[in-house]
C-alpha cells in the first residue's frame, strides 16, 4: 500500500562536496514539497531563471554526465546519482538548492545521497504516485551499443552488459531488479575511469575534482583506490545505478523489463526521446485503488542500509 502514494523528504536537510568536473566546493539543500511538484533543481547562486526541472527533455549535454538545462541556459550537471538515490528511496517530490553548476560527486556512487535522504526521514503525501506501464518491446541500437524495454509485472529492472577492451573490466555482466532486492550494492557502486583517459578528460577542462576520493581508477590490470572494489560487480553497478537515475528523468517509476548492452547518459537520453514519441509504447497505471495495483506490479518495499 505505501507504493501508492508519493513522497518527499520529511525536513529540510543541507550538504556539501566537491564538484567532479568543476572542482568547486558545492553546496546543497534539500527541501520537502507538496504532492505533484516533481524534482526540482534550483540555482540559489542566481536571483532568476533559476529553476531547472528534472526531465529528459531538459537533458542539454550527456558526456560524461547528465546535465540539464532550463529555457534560459541555466543548466546543472551531473545530476544521475541523485536521482538514482531518489528513486531507490522513493523519493518523488523535492526542491534541490544548489549554489553552483554541478552537483557534487560525493564518493562517486549514491551512498551518500541515500544515507542523507534516510537521515532526513521520508514522508508519504496524499497523491498517487505516478507508474508508467510498458506495453511492447521498444529497441534502440547505435552500433554496438544497444537499449531495450519490455513488458514486465515485476517493477523496473535492468540487465546491463559491459565489454572493455581491459582485461579487469572485461565483459561484466549483473542484472537487478529494483523492487526486490537489497540494494546497497548498486547504490554504493562508484564511478570509474581508465588511467589512460584521465588526461585526455583533463584536457578538454573536465574532472578538474577527480580523485582516487570519489572514482574508481583503473591502470592495466590494478585497481589504485587502497580500498578495491566494493563488490565484485562495481563497474557493471555503476553503468545500472547511472541507468535508473537517467531514466527516473521520464518523470514517472517505470513498469518493464530494460536490456542494456554498452549503454551510458547519452543512450538512455537518446532513448528516452524516442521512447515517448509513441503513445503506443506505454500506458500511464491509474493506481487509484491497492487492487488494481496489485493486478498490474508486484512490489516489495526497497530494504535500505543507510551509512554513517
Amino acid at each position: 500500500m505505501e507504493n501508492l502514494y508519493q513522497k518527499t523528504i520529511l525536513k529540510k536537510t543541507n550538504f556539501d562536496g566537491i564538484g567532479l568536473h568543476s572542482g568547486i566546493n558545492v553546496k546543497v539543500n534539500l527541501l520537502p514539497t507538496e504532492d505533484n511538484v516533481g524534482i526540482i533543481f534550483k540555482r540559489i547562486d542566481l536571483n532568476e531563471n533559476n529553476i531547472i526541472k528534472a526531465n529528459y527533455k531538459n537533458v542539454s549535454s550527456a558526456k560524461l554526465c547528465t546535465t540539464l538545462t532550463n529555457s534560459s541556459n541555466v543548466s546543472v550537471s551531473t545530476v544521475e546519482h541523485i536521482m538514482a538515490a531518489f528513486y531507490i528511496t522513493g523519493i518523488d517530490n523535492v526542491i534541490v538548492e544548489i549554489d553552483s553548476m554541478e552537483m557534487p560527486i560525493m564518493d562517486g556512487s549514491s551512498k551518500d545521497f541515500v544515507s542523507i535522504i534516510e537521515n532526513s526521514g521520508i514522508k508519504t503525501l496524499k497523491a498517487k504516485r505516478k507508474y508508467l506501464k510498458i506495453l511492447k518491446k521498444v529497441e534502440l541500437i547505435e552500433k554496438q551499443k544497444s537499449i531495450s524495454i519490455e513488458p514486465s509485472s515485476e517493477g523496473l529492472s535492468v540487465d546491463f552488459q559491459l565489454n572493455y577492451n581491459n582485461a579487469l573490466i572485461g565483459n561484466q555482466k549483473n542484472k537487478i531488479n529494483f523492487n526486490k532486492k537489497n540494494l546497497e550494492e548498486v547504490y554504493t557502486s562508484r564511478t570509474f575511469c581508465l588511467y589512460e583517459d584521465i588526461e585526455k578528460i583533463k584536457s578538454i577542462g573536465l574532472a578538474k575534482g577527480g580523485s582516487l576520493d570519489n572514482a574508481i581508477v583503473v591502470k592495466n590490470e590494478k585497481i589504485l583506490n587502497d580500498e578495491g572494489l566494493r563488490n565484485k560487480n562495481e563497474f557493471v553497478n555503476h553503468k545500472i545505478l547511472d541507468l535508473v537515475g537517467d531514466f527516473l528523468l521520464s518523470g514517472y517509476r517505470i513498469i518493464g523489463s530494460v536490456k542494456c548492452v554498452q549503454g551510458g547518459h547519452h543512450l538512455s537520453n537518446i532513448f528516452l526521446k524516442e521512447f515517448f514519441k509513441s503513445p503506443s509504447n506505454y500506458e500511464e497505471l491509474d493506481v487509484s485503488n491497492i487492487e488494481v495495483f496489485d493486478k498490474n506490479i508486484k512490489i516489495s518495499v526497497n530494504k535500505l542500509v543507510a551509512s554513517a
